[in-house]
């Protein structure tokens, strides 16, 4: 099973069997659609750190923060085109609560891990972003510089004392590097290897800067 495949599966299996059967299948739809690149960042950062680790070591943080993305992605969806007005009601009234449970879900898996802190910054910085964005539609990847630095901070931290700048660096370059919308699959995106270890880490175990991951609803 390549990384992609391992990273779709995780996350199906995290949302188990919720009920009834048309939201269910709704999340699994979701889930399917959605670029997997975000979990495999998660991966990928911890390979950064630590060559030898292996998928099932970081399986739920790379479940939570694919979970946590696909929930974020379809409510972005529904807030660009919303459709309970020239669509169909109640599968968008399905669509939303749908997005809750991707979201709620991912940020159940990454609770109580180094990287709880950036996920929970990561949803209030998107509410943020969608705020402004109400005058200014112009498309942008805040989002997903945001779960990217989110993947690498969750990744880091599961093998290593922190998250190295460098390694917060390549996954902006990789989402400044994106055009269009979402995000492209992850053997697309990552042409560009990342940053390998040894890789030196501040004192605070994160960024160089203020001590903290910055999200975009800061910038």
């Amino acid at each position: 099973m390549d990384d992609a495949e391992a990273v779709r599966r995780a996350a199906s299996d995290a949302i188990g069997t919720v009920e009834p059967r048309p939201l269910r299948e709704t999340l699994r739809a979701e889930l399917a659609e959605c670029s997997p690149t975000p979990g495999v960042l998660v991966l990928a950062s911890a390979r950064a750190v630590d060559g030898t680790v292996e998928f099932e070591t970081v399986s739920d943080r790379a479940a939570g923060v694919q979970l946590v993305y696909a929930g974020l992605q379809v409510t972005r969806r529904l807030a660009g085109d919303p459709p309970w007005t020239t669509g169909d009601a109640a599968t968008a009234n399905l669509d939303v609560l749908a997005a809750d449970i991707l979201v709620a879900r991912g940020a159940y898996l990454l609770a109580g891990t180094e990287a709880s802190d950036a996920a929970v910054e990561v949803i209030r910085a998107f509410g943020r972003d969608q705020t402004r964005r109400e005058d200014d539609p112009t498309p942008n990847h805040d989002l997903e510089l945001d779960v990217f630095d989110l993947a690498a901070v969750a990744g880091a931290t599961a093998v290593g004392p922190g998250t190295p700048p460098q390694l917060l660096d390549w996954v902006a370059g990789l989402a400044t590097s994106m055009d269009g919308d979402g995000i492209p699959e992850p053997a697309t995106l990552l042409a560009t290897d990342p940053p390998t270890g040894p890789l030196p880490v501040a004192d605070d175990g994160r960024s160089t800067d203020d001590g903290r991951v910055t999200s975009s609803g800061d910038r």
